[in-house]
């Protein structure tokens, strides 16, 4: 996809790969970024830096809010659905199914509420949606529990959205980043990639047609190793869990 002239949604901009994706898209010369976030203020500060961004009010937990963004954006040519909720929780945790709720809430039902409201205007301008999942949907980590079966979910969404669509003219891109520095990884001891690291692979990965991006080391080798033997990332994921 040639991004020069294109107008792109990115939901979740107030975050850090969100607000990298939305200077990454400005750079390679997009005509318009709607930034949607929950709260307005938290992207305003990106339209202060390139006219082209609309900052957007956007909750995609409620109906009302993804209708009326849907109506709004009628021109969207890309949608990047990437707003999403991380509590890092067991699923044997004591707020275990507090948070599976809310993950589950946000990261599949608000992810699915974006597709269905934006596939008929994606379909009339061959337009491309792209859904960040996650490395983690497809194996458990157990001590993010809640969170990767969110993704899972999110995964096995992806698949079938792409699989509606693809008759319709729209293709559609699913995205497995693996940690990245974000205040959703805050805390957590490990190496990270930088949100714009994982833009750039991101927008690349767009540019150049892929159907699944990996863009990150971590996620790239585990993909690799899940393709010759899941069985033994599932065994070596589990083995993570602290004694």
């Amino acid at each position: 996809m040639d991004m020069k002239g294109k107008i792109v949604l990115v939901t979740g901009a107030n975050g850090g790969i969100g607000g990298a994706l939305v200077k990454g898209l400005l750079e390679r010369g997009v005509a318009k970024v709607y930034a949607a976030a929950r709260s307005v203020e938290a992207v305003i500060e990106l339209k202060h830096c390139d006219e082209r961004v609309v900052p957007l009010r956007l909750d995609v937990t409620h109906a009302a809010s993804v209708a009326a963004i849907a109506e709004q954006c009628r021109d969207v040519d890309l949608l990047i659905n990437n707003a999403g909720v991380n509590r890092c929780v067991a699923l044997l945790d004591s707020a275990g199914m507090e948070s599976a709720r809310e993950e589950m809430e946000v990261n599949f039902f608000g992810t699915l509420a974006m597709c269905r409201a934006f596939a008929s205007v994606l379909a009339a301008r061959n337009g491309v949606m792209v859904n960040v999942c996650s490395i983690i949907g497809l194996v458990n980590l157990p001590v993010n529990g809640t969170y990767c079966a969110s993704k899972a979910a999110g995964h096995s969404l992806l698949q079938g959205v792409r699989a509606e669509l693809a008759p319709r003219g729209v293709r559609v891109i699913g995205v497995y980043p693996g940690p990245v520095d974000t205040r959703m990884t805050a805390g957590q001891e490990m190496p990270k990639a930088t949100p714009a690291e994982v833009a750039t692979a991101i927008l690349a990965g767009i540019e150049n047609g892929e159907e699944d991006i990996f863009p990150d080391p971590m996620s790239q080798a585990v993909h690799g190793k899940l393709v010759l033997d899941p069985k033994q990332v599932v065994r070596e994921f589990a083995a993570m869990v602290p004694a």
